[in-house]
């Protein structure tokens, strides 16, 4: 995990430091993920979050989310809803526990509030 300087940074510029994800969780490819924390309340997380292209799955958590780089396709397996482009300016919010694959095709790099 990255931690944000005190005097502020621009995110799409702050340098993340990936790891592997489970490969339980990897479909195809190689995927990296990275998360930097940018304020923590206990109640509420806002950060930065990146992926690497690749297919993986994951359960989420209950976020709202903007990208701000890349581009993926968000499927949602349970419950079964319609695939979602996103790309840039894309807003997204998530419920705790939805099943979804991410077919990334470009990195992606977004804000959320979880």
């Amino acid at each position: 995990m990255t931690a944000l300087p005190a005097a502020g940074s621009a995110v799409t510029d702050l340098a993340l430091v990936h790891e592997a994800l489970p490969a339980s969780d990897v479909v195809e490819g190689a995927p990296t993920t990275a998360v930097a924390v940018l304020d923590d309340t206990g109640e509420r997380e806002i950060g930065i979050w990146e992926m690497t292209p690749g297919v993986a799955t994951d359960t989420e958590a209950d976020e709202l989310f903007v990208v701000l780089s890349g581009r993926a396709v968000v499927a949602f397996d349970d419950p079964a809803l319609a695939d979602l482009e996103i790309g840039p300016g894309s807003v997204v919010r998530l419920a705790e526990g939805m099943r979804t694959t991410w077919t990334v095709t470009e990195t992606v790099r977004k804000v959320y509030i979880a």
